[in-house]
């Protein structure tokens, strides 16, 4: 099974279902899965024709926001045989020619936004041969000897689809050579097959055990550049045959849901408990909703809510970080099923998912059908490694033999996450075995679990937990970050600003009382509060390692 396959397979049974919805020339265009073929195979031919592509030799870059011209060129290439290359189009041009040197992309297709980019970073690269600007219009200059082309007329040229139908992706070819963040040396490449993705998405299908089909429509928020996007809102919609609908922009979330009407909606912790905040605020503020609380109407007022987000969500799943338990829990009273998953790029992405009868708030919900998890080096709580064996697990890293060794043991891969599974099977995240804080008396404190007790205030926005030593003695104590929630602040305060060096005390002392039930050794000696929300990865993982070592004395 290919991704491939999948769409040929829709296109094919129910080719009159609407595949993809999104905002273009100010309207909302619908493609069914026979025209997303369709327009899959020409723009395959376009491409092949034009740049002489080699299947299961060389590589292509995508520098794309989301969109269906996304999906289509991945396709287009990756059906074919010729791995893809999604890059963060956030990126600076260092860190982008970087990943197009080491991944030896010969096309790098992107926007017109990105035009100076490559205009910096094409001339240092001699395996570039081809860009492409999805929304150019007329003709340009060539970067160098580097032709660039506009997409529509590009694809224009190809007239039918036999380049595509010549070159057909098998299971263990490579279709994405996805880069990770490199919070140590340069970035990896991982390479994940035809087969990995399809696997993961069938493996998480089974183990979620609740039916999805082509009735069910597929919120497009995250970024499809990252693996858990990529299949959740991609791979998964394409095994189920169901609607793949894009937001215009995470700005307009709140009117889109509304308009598209999504039924499954994928997300980040961030993502999600930014709606749960802004949903309790109104409710809070609602007079209204608070005496028809008060009076046992509150089922009339989750309606209401739930109307609100389009009135169709079946399940909201998040993935990418550890959701906080007041955003889950809250989801949970308003009537809408919010579960966890847990991945790793390597493993394409998703190792296991709470399926709505076997969640467990606090848990990542059990493994995926088509795998086998174990712990190595457990200690006398049961926490250990996870590590994981199957049809997921990357065939490598790109060009990087000793990273490759270094990943593995064996056939198992190792995540580098602690863990510990119950009776049940169902998994509870511990922390990074890289994160762990290990004190003088040589006990383990686990950062995520004093982060998420001082996340449920509301007064604190953000906050990061990291082990500091003193002095270069060996042990680590327990510091944070913390980022005051100022509007919070100022709302309590009657609406009038309040000074930063009463902000900071207001906040100190909130954490120390969150930490107070924690045992003595895992509570906080060192509380730094930042005037900055804390730096984050592109999906909104707070980067622990920009604070590691920063609060050693």
């Amino acid at each position: 099974m290919t991704i491939r396959s999948l769409l040929e397979k829709h296109a094919q049974e129910i080719p009159d279902a609407e595949a993809l919805r999104s905002f273009e020339d100010k309207a909302w265009v619908s493609r069914t899965f026979a025209q997303f073929l369709s327009d899959v195979r020409q723009t395959a031919s376009a491409y092949g024709t034009a740049f002489s592509l080699r299947p299961r030799e060389e590589n292509v870059a995508l520098i794309l926001q989301n969109s269906p011209t996304w999906m289509e060129c991945y396709l287009a290439c990756s059906g074919a045989g010729v791995a893809v290359v999604p890059i963060d189009p956030k990126l600076h041009n260092d860190e982008v020619a970087y990943i197009l040197g080491d991944s030896g992309a010969v096309v790098v297709t992107t926007d017109r936004a990105h035009l100076d980019m490559m205009r910096a970073v094409v001339p240092d690269l001699p395996s570039v041969r081809g860009v492409v600007l999805v929304d150019g219009e007329g003709a340009y200059a060539p970067i160098g000897s580097v032709p660039v082309y506009a997409f529509a007329a590009l694809r224009a040229e190809a007239r039918d689809g036999t380049w595509y139908d010549a070159h057909v992706a098998e299971e263990g070819d490579v279709a994405s050579i996805i880069y990770t963040s490199g919070t140590t040396g340069k970035p990896k490449g991982a390479m994940l097959t035809h087969g990995n993705f399809t696997a993961d998405a069938a493996g998480a299908f089974e183990a979620f055990n609740e039916p999805i089909t082509s009735a069910d429509v597929f919120l497009v928020v995250l970024p499809l550049f990252h693996a858990f996007s990529f299949c959740t809102n991609f791979v998964v919609p394409l095994l189920t045959g169901s609607g793949m609908y894009f937001v215009r922009s995470l700005y307009t979330i709140g009117e889109d849901v509304k308009t598209l009407r999504p039924t499954v909606v994928m997300g980040v912790p961030l993502l999600a408990e930014k709606i749960y905040d802004k949903i309790d605020a109104k409710l809070k503020a609602s007079k209204k909703a608070q005496f028809l609380i008060k009076i046992g109407l509150r089922k009339l007022v989750y309606g209401a809510v739930k109307k609100g987000l389009g009135g169709r969500i079946r399940f909201m799943i998040v993935g990418g970080a550890p959701c906080p338990r007041h955003v889950l829990e809250g989801f949970k009273a308003l009537g809408i099923t919010m579960l966890e998953g847990y991945g790793l790029t390597e493993c394409a992405p998703v190792v296991s998912i709470a399926g709505p009868k076997c969640a467990r708030i606090g848990t990542i919900g059990a493994k995926i059908a088509n795998i086998e998890i174990r712990l190595a080096d457990q200690n006398e709580q049961g926490v250990g490694e996870l590590q994981v064996k199957g049809p997921i697990t990357m065939k490598g890293y790109w060009h990087n033999d000793a990273a490759t060794a270094e990943a593995f043991d064996g056939a198992w891969l190792k995540t580098g996450d602690l863990a510990s599974v119950d009776e049940t099977g169902l998994i509870t995240i511990r922390g990074r075995k890289k994160a762990l804080i290990v004190n003088r008396e040589g006990k383990n404190i686990y950062p995520e679990e004093v982060e998420n007790r001082i996340a449920s205030d509301p007064v604190v926005a953000d906050c990061v937990v990291v082990g500091y030593t003193t002095g270069g003695v060996p042990g680590e104590k327990v510091g944070c970050v913390v980022h005051p929630n100022m509007d919070l602040l100022k709302e309590r305060n009657g609406g009038k600003d309040v000074s930063w060096v009463e902000a900071e005390k207001i906040a100190q002392e909130h954490v120390h009382a969150r930490c107070h039930d924690l045992a003595d050794y895992k509570r906080v000696r060192k509380i730094v509060i930042s005037k900055e929300p804390l730096a984050r990865t592109s999906i909104q993982k707070v980067r622990r390692v920009a604070y590691k070592g920063t609060l050693d004395e």
